[in-house]
Parts: C-alpha cells; structure tokens; sequence
C-alpha cells in the first residue's frame, strides 16, 4: 500500500532531527515539528484507504 510506504519514509526521514532537537538544536526542533504534521496527514491516508479496501469487502 503506498500510503503505508509513504509514511513509513516521514517516519525514517525524522529520526536525525529528533536528535538534534533533544540536544536542544531549536531549529531541528521546528523541522521536527513541521515533519509530524506531514505524517499526522499521512496517516490520514493510511486510515482513508484502510476503510476503502474494507468496504469495497
């Protein structure tokens, strides 16, 4: 499912700057918090074509 991959990508790109933000680098911190937003509306997705595949049962 490439919804699924797509997140999985957000997740794996956002690792570096997790880091980076812990050890108090502000600006990672704001890509961090930029990046969650991007995968919350991945999720989305992922949640749309789950309930698609299922109705179409």
């Amino acid at each position: 499912m490439q919804e699924y991959l797509n997140l999985k990508k957000l997740v794996d790109e956002i690792e570096a700057d997790i880091s980076k933000a812990e050890g108090g680098n502000k600006a990672a911190g704001t890509r961090v918090r930029k990046q969650m937003q991007m995968i919350k509306q991945a999720s989305q997705a992922v949640r749309a074509k789950i309930l698609e595949i299922r109705s179409e049962e």
